[in-house]
């Protein structure tokens, strides 16, 4: 019986808390918080000291980052299943190419599978979702074929010719004329207040976040802010900051930053134009949360004053496809009675 040859893994390294590290994660978090409480909010009157304020905090995360983040490599066998107990078996194996030692390595993997995907097949059990979350670990999937992107007829075999083509496609908005007379078009309305924004607010929002969210360059999770903003002190200064951006009207450039990550669509043909690729934007964590909440209120204010159509059902609160489907029959059926 021959025995397999487990090759060495091409490398690649990031910084990152590796998961289910308890000690570095918690350490990370309390750094976090003790940066927040620093913060120094007393002044934010003018758009200036707001600036230095964000940039001081963007700073002071990225430092706590830093102390509690550690080089990882990025393996073929980094799986969300894989664990030490595989590591060792495999290590294990590659020093004696024993036939008994690459039993005990795929047993452990075997073991580690079935436990991995228990769990998982529980947590969703258990919230009340749809079979269909599990389609992910069953169905098979299928590695699309990616060819050189083709822009103006030259394909992109470097950095900047790549760079061109993407910016070209997913940025044609960027600097584009936009006519504002339409907003004359507009009734007036009486001009409202915007009153502080309050705890409760960035409560209810922040608990209604995802925490399978991928981080920005903060590197933050929902998860971890949930457990900052606890934290009253943390919670008063960023409170604080969300209202200088409102009453200064500025957004601090530490909140523009971003990352973007080009992926594939799927179940396309070709992979040779970027239009077959998609752009996700990853922000800042604080930044997304101040927006949730000022779209939340906006939201409010515009309902309650009828500023949204009542056909327009799309990104709102309470609406569902099924007020659609409602929609669509109240409107056949309308247009039959006629004829």
């Amino acid at each position: 019986m021959s025995i397999p040859i487990v090759e060495e893994n091409i490398v690649i390294s990031k910084f990152s808390i590796v998961k289910n590290s308890k000690e570095e994660e918690e350490n990370f978090i309390k750094e976090v918080s003790y940066v927040i409480k620093d913060i120094d909010v007393s002044d934010l009157s003018d758009s200036n000291k707001l600036e230095d304020t964000t940039n001081s905090l963007a700073s002071s995360l990225e430092n706590a980052w830093r102390m509690n983040s550690k080089q990882v490599n990025i393996m073929r066998h980094c799986k969300s299943w894989w664990n030490e107990e595989c590591s060792l078996a495999l290590s294990n194996y590659r020093s004696t190419r024993s036939l008994d030692n690459w039993k005990i390595f795929k047993s452990k993997v075997k073991l580690s599978k079935q436990s991995f995907f228990d769990l998982k097949i529980q947590k969703i059990a258990n919230k009340k979702r749809g079979p269909w979350e599990l389609m992910n670990w069953v169905n098979k999937r299928k590695l699309p074929t990616i060819k050189a992107i083709k822009h103006n007829s030259q394909q992109c075999h470097d950095i900047d010719n790549l760079w061109n083509a993407l910016h070209s496609t997913f940025n044609t908005a960027l600097h584009h004329q936009v006519d504002v007379d339409v907003l004359d078009e507009i009734i007036n309305k009486l001009t409202s207040s915007w009153p502080p924004f309050s705890k409760e607010e960035f409560k209810i929002t922040i608990a209604n976040c995802n925490n399978a969210s991928t981080p920005g360059l903060d590197k933050l999770l929902w998860s971890h802010l949930k457990i900052i903003l606890k934290d009253d002190e943390c919670l008063n200064s960023i409170i604080c900051i969300a209202n200088a951006c409102i009453e200064l009207e500025y957004w601090p450039s530490y909140f523009k930053r971003s990352t973007t990550v080009i992926i594939p669509k799927p179940n396309k043909k070709s992979y040779d134009t970027s239009k077959s690729f998609r752009p996700i934007i990853l922000l800042n964590i604080m930044s997304k949360l101040i927006k949730k909440i000022i779209g939340e209120r906006l939201q409010f204010i515009m309902l309650a004053n009828n500023f949204i159509h009542p056909s327009q059902l799309g990104g709102l609160k309470f609406k569902f496809t099924t007020d659609v489907g409602v929609a669509l029959i109240h409107i056949i059926r309308r247009v039959e009675s006629r004829t």
